[in-house]
């Protein structure tokens, strides 16, 4: 679905928030790690296991490396939204789909709150990209993230669902569409499924899950809770029989109609 070859009325927003049919497995990029030879390798790997979302970001700053890995990746994956998931300003890039707007609102930093989006914002207006607003939560998954310390802000705790939910019904106030918890890149524990249940059930917005998820076993967990798109990095790579499970199970809920009622 790269520019060239996806319908005109094809919209991100619909393609996440009404898929009715099942949750939607995303695959994060980092372009720190993702040079053209190991894009060209995981093109061969995950053939038969690809996501339905990629996501790029990381902490990388240079414009021409983050540039070159979208287009690299659309190259090899043109059937495949690719949705920007930044780090700062200077990681927009016209070649992408579209970009989730992240507001950081689990931290009091406003340089994460507003001040990077400013910066980008006459960037992605000029690209043309579908801009998807969604308020970014740090949520403490057992150790000090990239993002913690990058932005410095201190994450929700894990065991306060109720700081989570108040904190996204905000969120939407504030007209927010998407909520993204994030536990960080190899968190020891990802988001809980009572505090994706409480944030679902406040806002009833799309939720994607992130960090820290390992297995099949917690990805039921969070989609009966209410994840709308699971959102997994290294293990695309280090555990396809993972992946494979993840893919059935979803293949499954389709095809049994046993999906919870929310979706």
């Amino acid at each position: 679905m790269n520019k060239t070859v996806m319908k005109e009325n094809f919209k991100l927003k619909n393609f996440i928030s009404k898929n009715t049919q099942k949750p939607l497995l995303a695959m994060l990029i980092d372009p720190d790690k993702a040079s053209q030879k190991h894009l060209k390798q995981l093109a061969g790997k995950i053939h038969d296991f690809t996501p339905d979302i990629f996501l790029v970001g990381g902490s990388v700053m240079e414009q021409s490396l983050f540039d070159e890995t979208v287009e690299d990746l659309k190259s090899l994956f043109p059937q495949i939204p690719l949705i920007l998931f930044p780090g700062s300003h200077y990681q927009v890039s016209s070649k992408a789909d579209g970009i989730l707007m992240l507001s950081l609102v689990s931290g009091r930093n406003s340089d994460y709150l507003i001040g990077q989006q400013v910066l980008a914002a006459p960037k992605i207006k000029a690209s043309g990209m579908e801009v998807l607003p969604t308020a970014y939560m740090l949520i403490d998954g057992g150790s000090l993230s990239s993002a913690n310390y990058i932005t410095q802000s201190l994450p929700i705790p894990a065991d306060k669902p109720g700081i989570a939910a108040v904190t996204a019904l905000a969120a939407k106030q504030m007209g927010m569409q998407f909520i993204y918890l994030d536990a960080g890149s190899g968190a020891q524990n990802s988001v809980s499924p009572q505090m994706v249940e409480a944030v679902k059930k406040e806002t009833d917005l799309p939720v994607f899950v992130g960090g820290g998820i390992r297995n099949i076993h917690q990805m039921k967990s969070l989609v009966s809770s209410g994840a709308d798109v699971i959102v997994i990095g290294t293990l695309f790579e280090e555990k396809l029989d993972e992946i494979k499970s993840m893919k059935e199970y979803i293949q499954n809920l389709i095809i049994s109609g046993s999906l919870k009622s929310k979706i």
